[in-house]
């Protein structure tokens, strides 16, 4: 199972999901009830997700807990669909772009529902205020590789921060840092033979300009239970998945604080799915962005989408 991370949102997502499952519905209607109005007055997730506007859903602090929703929503739409309506799914591995690392840990049954949605919501929040306090931006390098994104930001960098942000896919890497730090960062990558786009983005995420945002995520994580995850669950700071007999809720822990300083690692997390499951690849909703990403990591795997219900 594969679940999406933020810029997966779009104004609309989960509404049929909402409409064709009760167990959809009722996903949405518990989120409502535990965030109340902190999205805004007179808001609930699923108006917002449901209705926009898209600027406001596009803030990072009602992004992140809207596509955390709109996915499991789906999740357990498709338990219901497929009959498993007890949660025990054949499910061999579960994996997840940044925020959705905390769906995967969902779905695994690692973390509980209320507890990930409060997680997420406080990324979120915490994230958009480090963005805030930061003059920061992301810049998508296209066609280049690891040493190529290091290359570039070892010139551009100069006295500030400036650091790969997302290793997506083969061809695709994402640097984050300083805004000044990746506006020099386009010309370095073109002087290199490389396209370099700046993204639309609220701040420099998965940098060290972070750290407030992770210093608080941490406090939260040390209070959150973590139970024993039903499959292996790929891990974006190592690459790899958790080991899933040694401390893995120590380890849980510490990944996704490290998370939001260090590089996302989605390519490696999606070449060892590939390797270590067999059967179906599923993404869940919103969005088909994972699925168009396994396309460019290892054509032989077929991810199936579940934007609409």
């Amino acid at each position: 199972m594969l679940c999406p991370g933020q810029g997966a949102q779009a104004v609309g997502m989960g509404k049929s999901w909402h409409d064709a499952q009760p167990e959809s519905r009722a996903v949405f209607e518990q989120a409502d009830r535990i965030l109340g109005t902190r999205l805004g007055p007179d808001v609930t997730l699923s108006t917002l997700c449901f209705n926009g506007p898209a600027d406001r859903l596009n803030q990072t602090d009602a992004s992140q807990p809207a596509i955390f929703v709109a996915s499991y929503a789906c999740w357990k739409g498709l338990l219901a669909r497929w009959q498993f309506g007890n949660g025990e799914t054949p499910l061999v591995g579960a994996g997840g772009l940044s925020l959705g690392e905390y769906t995967a840990l969902c779905v695994a049954g690692a973390i509980g529902f209320e507890d990930a949605l409060e997680l997420v919501t406080l990324r979120g929040r915490a994230m958009q205020d480090a963005a805030e306090t930061s003059a920061g931006g992301m810049v998508a390098l296209i066609g280049g590789d690891e040493p190529q994104a290091l290359a570039v930001c070892d010139e551009a960098r100069g006295a500030e921060v400036l650091v790969c942000a997302n290793f997506n896919a083969p061809g695709q890497i994402v640097i984050s840092g300083s805004k000044s730090a990746c506006e020099r960062s386009v010309a370095v990558a073109a002087k290199m033979g490389l396209r370099a786009q700046a993204l639309a983005v609220a701040g420099a995420f998965h940098s060290p300009l972070m750290q407030p945002a992770a210093d608080r995520l941490a406090a939260a994580l040390a209070k959150t239970t973590i139970h024993a995850a039903r499959c292996p669950v790929t891990c974006n700071a190592t690459g790899g998945a958790y080991d899933l007999k040694n401390d893995f809720a120590g380890s849980v822990r510490r990944a996704l604080v490290d998370q939001l300083t260090s590089p996302v690692r989605w390519a490696q997390n999606a070449q060892w799915l590939a390797s270590h499951c067999t059967g179906e690849f599923h993404e869940l909703a919103p969005g088909k962005t994972l699925a168009g990403l396994m396309r460019r990591i290892d054509k032989n795997i077929k991810v199936v989408t579940h934007e609409e219900a």
